[in-house]
């Protein structure tokens, strides 16, 4: 067996529910999950259409490169949305369609890694838990960078040394951010550009809750538009992931893309050759029409929007929370630990949220989701509302 499987640790869901276990919450109150990031909102029927529409094509082996029709609309859907010079993001060359971000993160990791050299891969902490396992059973090491309340909840990159930097091989980003909802700034992306021209390693930006924001007029700039606005047109040593899931509350088509520098996706298509992951025609056709519509999107986001307004409103002056940036969570203190916050939240009012504690890692002692909670407001807006007046009780009745 890989050894480097041993390292690997329980997702934050398992221990959840090691944490929930024979604990006999509330009879007369329903169950309400904010545990989970999984959309709720209803899919578009307009892509379920397109997808039952070309149920013939499961007769036809799909190709890992993905059918043109498909990695014309991501660029330009990119270009529109990224603010990208006409016809600078080939869909040919920069352009790969994966099934879904979680799949491809491991596999472009796989690719990227060097082994046996003592590369670190550094990510933001808390994290998204796959850009630790990918780089642990990619023969690299994991190094992470506390994402700090005093920071804006992103990493401190300032405070790396250079002979970190040296060592890495990928720099995980994530914005808006897993779980705090934080945005990087352009001028911070630039900057870490230069770093990685100057040291030589990959950034992979996993931008998966970009679409969901606030301000309709200002939406957030990714690490293609630092490309394009320092003139970076092959995109050199720049990837971005991004998906359908939500986006366009498809989490189970398991649609997205990986884009930016060709050199790079040109050895990622050819692992995937042989990883055996291509997207079936019929799913590729279907999210052509998604790629190629707004209006779901903005409507998508109204009904988040709805949603943060009532849920803050209740819980202000009872709990130490703030609007995020960006994304579906809420990222809260807990005004006692977060283990035992969430047990007796569950116990005494059967919401369910996860423990800040579970989706970081200690580090010199400290770890930076300690004493806060996660939670995902992707119920309906009822299911939201009435988890946050049982919130707001129990924190009263502290």
């Amino acid at each position: 067996m890989n050894h480097a499987l041993a390292q690997l640790q329980p997702y934050p869901f398992e221990k959840l529910r090691a944490l929930l276990a024979g604990v006999q919450p509330a009879a007369d109150r329903s169950a309400i999950a904010l545990s989970i990031g999984e959309p709720k909102h209803r899919s578009p029927a307009f892509v379920a259409q397109a997808l039952t529409d070309n149920l013939e094509q499961l007769a036809v082996y799909p190709t890992t490169l993905g059918i043109a029709a498909l990695r014309e609309a991501i660029a330009n859907w990119c270009s529109r949305r990224f603010n990208l010079p006409a016809g600078v993001l080939d869909p040919a060359r920069h352009v790969l369609p994966v099934n879904g971000t979680r799949e491809a993160l491991f596999a472009f990791t796989q690719t990227v890694v060097k082994r046996d050299v003592g590369g670190l891969v550094i990510s933001p902490n808390p994290f998204y838990q796959i850009y630790e396992g990918a780089a642990l059973l990619a023969g690299a090491q994991p190094h992470y960078l506390p994402c700090l309340e005093e920071h804006g909840f992103n990493p401190d990159f300032d405070a790396v040394s250079d002979d970190t930097w040296q060592h890495c091989q990928i720099l995980f980003l994530c914005s808006p951010g897993n779980p705090t909802g934080a945005l990087i700034p352009i001028d911070t992306l630039k900057k870490l550009i230069a770093l990685a021209d100057k040291f030589d390693f990959v950034i992979a930006a996993d931008e998966c809750y970009s679409e969901l924001y606030f301000d309709e007029d200002h939406p957030p700039a990714g690490l293609l538009t630092a490309c394009a606005e320092l003139g970076r047109n092959d995109f050199k040593r720049c990837v971005v992931f991004h998906s359908l899931s939500k986006r366009s509350n498809l989490p189970g088509l398991r649609s997205g893309f990986v884009a930016g520098d060709a050199d790079i996706l040109k050895a990622f298509l050819l692992y995937r050759t042989y990883h055996g992951c291509a997207m079936p025609v019929q799913t590729q056709l279907a999210s052509v029409a998604a790629w190629n519509d707004e209006e779901h999107v903005k409507a998508n986001r109204d009904l988040y929007r709805e949603k943060f307004d009532a849920v803050l409103a209740i819980l202000d002056g009872v709990l130490d929370v703030q609007r995020p940036d960006g994304g579906f969570y809420l990222w809260a203190k807990t005004p006692i630990d977060d283990e035992t916050f969430t047990r007796e939240l569950f116990a005494r009012e059967h919401v369910t949220v996860v423990p800040g504690s579970y989706l970081s890692r200690e580090v010199d002692g400290f770890n930076p989701g300690a004493g806060r909670i996660r939670m995902a407001l992707v119920a309906p807006l009822a299911e939201c509302i009435e988890a946050a007046q049982r919130i707001r009780r129990f924190v009263s009745n502290q």
